[in-house]
C-alpha cells in the first residue's frame, strides 16, 4: 500500500513539473517564468526523495543537495537579472 502511494506521489510530482514547464513556455512575464523554474526545482527535489524511498537507498541524497543548491542560485541569478539587467556588476575606475 505504501509503495502505491509513493508511485501516485511520483505521478503527481511529474504532473506538477509538466504544468510548471508549460508556465515557463507560455508565461506572460519573466517573473512568472522564474517562479515556475523554482517550482520545477522543488518538485525535482521531491521526486529524488521519493525515488530514494522507493529504491530504499541513500544514493540520491547528494543529488537532492545539488539540485537544491542549483535551484537556489539560479533563482537568485534570474531575479537579479530581471531587476538590474546584469548578473555580475563590474566597477570601473575610468
Amino acid at each position: 500500500m505504501f509503495q502505491v502511494l509513493l508511485i501516485i506521489a511520483l505521478f503527481l510530482f511529474a504532473t506538477a513539473i509538466g504544468i510548471a514547464a508549460f508556465r515557463i513556455i507560455k508565461g506572460p512575464s519573466m517573473p512568472d517564468r522564474v517562479v515556475a523554474l523554482d517550482a520545477i526545482g522543488v518538485n525535482l527535489i521531491s521526486v529524488a526523495a521519493v525515488v530514494s524511498i522507493v529504491l530504499n537507498t541513500r544514493a540520491f541524497l547528494e543529488v537532492i543537495l545539488i539540485i537544491g543548491i542549483l535551484a537556489f542560485i539560479s533563482t537568485i541569478a534570474f531575479s537579479k537579472f530581471i531587476e538590474r539587467g546584469v548578473i555580475i556588476e563590474r566597477k570601473r575606475d575610468r
